[in-house]
């Protein structure tokens, strides 16, 4: 029998309270799913998947992780480059690596739309929960990678 997920939430807390909101709707995901956690903060979203890589490697074992942050759209290019290189990066450790993550990382235009979507289902800004919803995607994932190595739930 498969034993309880263990993640790892990998926070990028620039915005610090965006970033409270989307680790509030991790935690509690993940806690609704019966998973424990443990979590580590990185100074932005362009350190996630570095982070992320480290533990992979380590020998600590974690089943999953989430990454949680914020990029505003700023008067640069700056926004651009950091979104696009993040995603590919969490990418690529998804598919060369085999790690199962869920991309919470905001990218959006103005802080009004990163409340909303980071926002814990039930909040009364009528919140999207994408740090929830990063938990779950992780989980599916763990769970789908279980059942092809063959361990039953």
């Amino acid at each position: 029998m498969a034993r309880t997920p263990h993640l790892l939430l990998v926070e990028a807390p620039y915005y610090t309270h965006i970033a409270a909101l989307l680790r509030e709707g991790a935690e509690r995901a993940a806690a609704a799913a019966g998973a424990t956690w443990e979590a580590v903060s990185v100074p932005g979203a362009f350190e996630i998947p570095a982070a992320i890589a480290f533990a992979a490697k380590a020998e600590r074992r974690f089943d999953g992780f989430v990454a949680l942050g914020c990029v505003i759209r700023g008067e640069t290019t700056h926004y651009d480059h950091i979104c696009a290189e993040t995603a590919r990066a969490l990418q690529d450790l998804m598919v060369r690596d085999g790690v199962a993550a869920g991309y919470g990382i905001l990218t959006v235009e103005n802080e009004a739309q990163a409340l909303v979507r980071a926002a814990p289902a039930g909040d009364t800004k009528g919140g999207r929960d994408k740090g929830g919803e990063a938990v779950r995607a992780c989980l599916a994932l763990i769970e789908l990678r279980r059942r092809f190595n063959g361990i039953r739930p």
